[in-house]
């Protein structure tokens, strides 16, 4: 088997939970094969780059062998090269907060707060 449908083979390496969630993401245009726009019924084979956006992430993958029955997910791993790019590390301020119940602050911890929140030394 050299080619199959983009649809059946998103599902069957378990880049969408269902087969309609495949075909419903490449009408709505979030898959790309070879930087075109894919149809449910466009054919994939070895050597091609498949972009699919699924889940709010781009997936980017090679096509390495082509299945169309779902298997296992050790079996559907081999099946395409992850070239998706690592997401950018988050960068987490930290925040003031206070114990619940602790009341008012008091001017001292107020002032700290005041110099907290607007990054005076």
């Amino acid at each position: 088997m050299e080619s199959t449908r983009v649809d059946r083979w998103l599902w069957a390496v378990r880049l969408t939970k269902t087969r309609p969630d495949a075909a419903a993401a490449c009408r709505g245009g979030h898959v790309r094969i070879n930087d075109r726009p894919a149809k449910p019924a466009t054919t994939v084979s070895p050597g091609d780059e498949v972009r699919a956006r699924v889940g709010g992430t781009t997936r980017i993958v090679e096509v390495v062998r082509v299945i169309q029955k779902r298997v296992g997910a050790a079996d559907a791993s081999a099946c395409f090269i992850d070239r998706t790019p690592a997401p950018p590390p988050e960068t987490s301020l930290p925040v003031a907060r206070r114990d619940r119940g602790a009341g008012r602050p008091t001017k001292r911890e107020r002032r700290v707060l005041d110099k907290f929140r607007t990054g005076r030394a």
